[in-house]
């Protein structure tokens, strides 16, 4: 099936700045929210509930933005609890604990990086596809 924003469609400078925004608020809301996950994932849903009724392309990129924001909020989630758990004294420091906070740091700095490089894109109208959710999100949205 060929979704219209991969053949040659350009979206309007509304779309642009609308599929744009849909990247910069999970980006505010990763700074505004730290160190709550919850904050981001609340953000982005909302902005995506906003824009539902919207253009494909905006839609499509609100979809594909809280589909990356949902992943991470459970990654996140787990790093988050499992750190309280090490404040509140009930669990210790583990090299399995650094090795995988280590891993969501670096996971956090890619989606941050990757978010920026599609905002900017998306700005200019060039439509990003990220490596798996992209898949996800030709399967939850739909042109109407």
């Amino acid at each position: 099936m060929t979704h219209p924003i991969k053949s040659n469609y350009t979206p309007n400078e509304y779309e642009s700045e609308k599929a744009s925004n849909s990247y910069l608020m999970s980006l505010v809301a990763v700074i505004v929210g730290l160190p709550f996950p919850i904050i981001n994932l609340l953000a982005t849903f909302i902005f995506y509930v906003g824009n539902r009724k919207s253009t494909y392309y905006v839609r499509w990129h609100c979809t594909q933005v809280l589909l990356s924001q949902l992943s991470m909020f459970f990654a996140n989630s787990f790093c988050f609890w499992w750190t309280v758990r090490i404040i509140w004294g009930s669990a210790l420091i583990s090299n399995e604990y650094i090795s995988y906070l280590f891993t969501i740091i670096i996971f956090n700095i890619a989606e941050f990086v990757a978010t920026i490089y599609a905002a900017i894109q998306t700005r200019k109208g060039n439509h990003v596809e990220w490596m798996f959710y992209a898949n996800l999100t030709h399967l939850f949205c739909k042109p109407r």
